[in-house]
C-alpha cells in the first residue's frame, strides 16, 4: 500500500543546525527540502507543495517579510502548517502565536519533542482537509437537494396544470421525492461516519513490541536452550547411563559382602535403562531420515494495522544507530504518519508436509494473535494484527519458501498452509488416524523447532552465534536467512511415552518447548498420529498433542 510523503521546509540560517534537522526529519520518512533564508524559504512555499513550513527566526524579521497568516496561505498546497523556532521567554512565544502561528518550539530542542510537534501538525491539517471535503460534499448535496426540490415543485405546477394527465405526473414526483430523500438519508450517514471516525482516540501498544534483539540477549538465550538441550539429548542420556554403568561395575569388583546384592540391583536397573536409550536412539535416526527432511521452521510476522485508515503502525524514527527513537522517559516512540520501518512481532513455529504443496501447523501458529490476550488487545486500542510474512524453512533447503493460510479447523487448533514446494522433492508424511493408532504406553517420537531460533542457535556454537547475530543485527528473519545458508536448520527429535489418549487430545511425555507447536507425533510404526499444540513451560511434564483425524476434513480435495 502506497501512501503520499509529507513535505516539509526548514528556514534555518545556521548550516550545521539546518542540516541536523533535515537528519531527524528524513530518519521519520518525511520529504525534506530546506532553505538559509527567509526569502528563499517564502519562494519554495510560493512555487511547491509544503504541508509544514519549520522557519528559524527573528519575529521582527518575520514581520519585515509578511505576517506569519500569509506565509501559510501561500504556495499550491493550502492549509500550510507553520512551525517557528522563536528565541526568547514565555512573551515572545505568546507573540508568535498572536502573528499566526501553529507552534512555537524554543532552543534547546528534542529530536522526539520535534519529531511528535510535527505529527500534531499533520494530523491538523489531515482533519481540516478532511473538513473542507466534508464541506463541499456537504455544499453539492445541498445543490442536488435545491435541484430536486426545484424540479418537484416545477412537477407539481405542471400537475396542477394538466390535472387529466395527474396520474403519470405524480408517479414522477414520487419518484423525484424518492431521489430527494435517499440523497438525503446517503448523505445524513456520511456525515455521521465521519464524525465518528474523527472522535475515535488512537494509543500506540509498546508492550507488544519486542524488536531487534541484541548480541547479548540472544547469545544469553541460546546458552540457556543449550543447557536444556543436554537434559533431552539421547547421546547425553547415553553418555551418562554407561558412566554410571561402568560405576557400578568398580564398586562391584571391591564391594563387601553385605553391598553386593543392592549394587548388582542398581547396575541391572541401569543396564536395562541404557539398552532401552540405545533402542530408541536407533529408532528415533530412522525417523529422523524419513521424515525431519518434510519438518519445517515456521517464521511468522505479524504487523499493525490501523482499523479505520489501513496504515501500518511504525517507529517514530530511527537514530543512526539503527535503533528506535526514544522520548525524554526512554520510551520507544511510534507514528501512523512517516515512512520508518514498520512495528513487527516474530513467531516460530513448526509445521510438515502432508500434501502437494501443504503444510500443517497449528491454528494459532498460522495466526498467533488466536487466543492471544496480549495481542488481542490491540483491537482496543484501535490496531488489527496482521500477517506481513509466513514463511517456512526446510532442512538442506537453499531459501525459505512463502506461505499463505488455505484452511482453519473449526474443531482444533490446526490450521493448513500452501506454498510452492515442488522443487524440494520432499515426502509426504503418512498420517493415521485410527484410533487404535495412538495408544497409552507406546513410545512416540516429537519432531519439531522447540525454543525457535534458539536452539538451532545454541546448537551452532558460541562462535558461530556472535558471528550470525553481528551479520544479521538481531534481525529475526536476517538470522533465520543465515542459519538457512548455514545449513543449521534441522529439527529436535525427542522421545517418551504416551500418558492418556482422550478424544480430544493425546498427552505424552516427549519434551519439548515454545516452538515445537506444530510438530508432528510420530508413533512405532513411523506414522504421524498427532499434531503438538499444548506445552508445559520448559522441557519435560507432561504435553498435549491434537490427533491427526481432526486434520483429515481439511485435506480432502
Amino acid at each position: 500500500m502506497t501512501t503520499k510523503r509529507e513535505n516539509i521546509l526548514i528556514v534555518e540560517p545556521d548550516d550545521a543546525l539546518r542540516q541536523q534537522l533535515q537528519d531527524v526529519l528524513r530518519s521519520a520518512g518525511y520529504e525534506v527540502s530546506s532553505a538559509p533564508s527567509q526569502d528563499e524559504g517564502f519562494r519554495v512555499v510560493q512555487t511547491g507543495a509544503v504541508d509544514v513550513f519549520v522557519l528559524s527566526a527573528d519575529l521582527a524579521d518575520v514581520l519585515c517579510c509578511s505576517s506569519l497568516t500569509e506565509i501559510k496561505g501561500l504556495g499550491s498546497t493550502a492549509n500550510t502548517r507553520v512551525i517557528l523556532f522563536a528565541r526568547g521567554g514565555g512573551a515572545m512565544r505568546a507573540r508568535a502565536l498572536d502573528l499566526g502561528a501553529d507552534d512555537v518550539m524554543t532552543p534547546p530542542w528534542e529530536p522526539a519533542e520535534l519529531l511528535a510537534r510535527v505529527r500534531v501538525q499533520l494530523r491538523d491539517k489531515q482533519a481540516l482537509e478532511e473538513l473542507q471535503q466534508k464541506s463541499r460534499i456537504a455544499e453539492e448535496g445541498q445543490e442536488i437537494a435545491h435541484t430536486a426540490f426545484q424540479a418537484i415543485a416545477v412537477t407539481e405546477k405542471m400537475t396542477r396544470d394538466a390535472f387529466s394527465t395527474g396520474r403519470a405526473l405524480k408517479i414522477g414526483v414520487s419518484a423525484l421525492l424518492g431521489v430527494a430523500a435517499l440523497i438525503s438519508i446517503i448523505f445524513l450517514l456520511f456525515t455521521r461516519r465521519a464524525d465518528k471516525e474523527n472522535r475515535r482516540a488512537y494509543s500506540v501498544i509498546a508492550q507488544l513490541e519486542h524488536g531487534v534483539h541484541t548480541e547479548e540477549a540472544l547469545v544469553a538465550e541460546a546458552n540457556r536452550a543449550r543447557e536444556e538441550l543436554a537434559q533431552s539429548d539421547i547421546t547425553e542420556q547415553k553418555r551418562q547411563l554407561q558412566k554410571q554403568t561402568n560405576d557400578l561395575r568398580q564398586k562391584l569388583s571391591s564391594a563387601d559382602a553385605s553391598e553386593v546384592s543392592g549394587l548388582r540391583k542398581q547396575l541391572e536397573e541401569t543396564t536395562s535403562r541404557l539398552k532401552k536409550v540405545e533402542t530408541q536412539s536407533d529408532a528415533a535416526e530412522g525417523v529422523i531420515r524419513a521424515n525431519a527432511p518434510s519438518v519445517c521452521l515456521l517464521h511468522v510476522s505479524v504487523s499493525f494495522l490501523d482499523q479505520s485508515t489501513r496504515r501500518p503502525l511504525r517507529y517514530g524514527a530511527i537514530n543512526p544507530d539503527g535503533q528506535p527513537l526514544k522520548d525524554g522517559d526512554g520510551n520507544v516512540v511510534y507514528s501512523l504518519e512517516g515512512r520508518a520501518p514498520e512495528v513487527r512481532e516474530d513467531f516460530f513455529g513448526t509445521g510438515f508436509i502432508v500434501g502437494q504443496n501443504e503444510v500443517l501447523t497449528n491454528h494459532h501458529v498460522a495466526q498467533p494473535w488466536w487466543k492471544n490476550e496480549e495481542l488481542g488487545a490491540a483491537s482496543q486500542q484501535g490496531l488489527e494484527p496482521a500477517i506481513a510474512e509466513m514463511t517456512a524453512y526446510f532442512p538442506e533447503a537453499a531459501a525459505g519458501i512463502s506461505l499463505n493460510i488455505s484452511q482453519i479447523s473449526e474443531e482444533a487448533d490446526l490450521a493448513v498452509l500452501r506454498g510452492d514446494f515442488s522443487a524440494l522433492k520432499r515426502p509426504i508424511l503418512k498420517l493415521d488416524g485410527r484410533k487404535e493408532a495412538a495408544v497409552s504406553g507406546q513410545p512416540l517420537i516429537s519432531l519439531g523447532y522447540a525454543t525457535g531460533i534458539s536452539a538451532i542457535l545454541a546448537r551452532a556454537g558460541e562462535d558461530a552465534v556472535k558471528d550470525i547475530v553481528r551479520l544479521s543485527g538481531g534481525d529475526p528473519k536476517k538470522i533465520v536467512d543465515e542459519l538457512q545458508q548455514r545449513k543449521l536448520i534441522r529439527p529436535l527429535v525427542t522421545q517418551g511415552h504416551i500418558g492418556d489418549v482422550l478424544s480430544d487430545k493425546i498427552v505424552y511425555d516427549a519434551q519439548t518447548t515454545s516452538g515445537g507447536s506444530g510438530g508432528p507425533l510420530i508413533n512405532r510404526d513411523g506414522q504421524v498420529i498427532g499434531v503438538t499444540f499444548a506445552i508445559v513451560r520448559g522441557f519435560g511434564g507432561s504435553n498435549f498433542g491434537v490427533p491427526i483425524r481432526y486434520a483429515q476434513p481439511l485435506l480432502k480435495p
